[in-house]
């Protein structure tokens, strides 16, 4: 079962993980002269989406409703954040990569294609809906009825049962 002050401490990674992840993307793009330490950013970025991932999925596992073998209600619970998790990474390493591609061929130049700035938005706009719901469910996952036994899970599970 997960502590309080497990909880908090974990809480607060994520949420140290999430305010780097902004500020790489608030703030990146000031930093067109220098690609290098844009490249050390946007890797520590993916670094940190990634592990953020795998923190929560690691708070899903050390539920109870996983251990009684649930799984299909965590899914479903928190399928959005999932989907926009996976999408987000993927949106960031695209842009990463090509950001970095251009930045690198043409280092004197301001190098900004219709498809890169449609990619832009578009991981821009999928990073707010992650950054809700990830603050969203890792303060969900604090609800100490996701750690014991009661009666809406046996609830739940006498309707998967059936």
């Amino acid at each position: 079962m997960l502590q309080t002050g497990n909880y908090s401490l974990v809480l607060l990674i994520q949420l140290i993980l999430l305010a780097f992840d902004l500020f790489v993307n608030s703030f990146s793009e000031l930093l067109t002269g220098a690609a290098v330490i844009q490249l050390v950013l946007f890797i520590i970025q993916d670094i940190a989406i990634l592990f953020n991932v795998i923190i929560i999925l690691l708070m899903m596992f050390n539920t109870y409703v996983f251990q009684v073998g649930l799984v299909s209600l965590l899914l479903e619970r928190f399928r959005a954040l999932l989907f926009f998790s996976a999408l987000y990474l993927t949106f960031s390493i695209c842009l990463h990569s090509w950001l970095l591609n251009l930045r690198w061929r043409a280092s004197r130049s301001f190098v900004w294609t219709d498809g890169l700035q449609a990619l832009f938005v578009f991981q821009r706009i999928v990073a707010v809906f992650y950054y809700y719901l990830y603050k969203r469910t890792a303060e969900y996952m604090g609800d100490p009825r996701l750690y014991m036994d009661s009666l809406w899970l046996r609830e739940a599970f006498a309707r998967a049962r059936q």
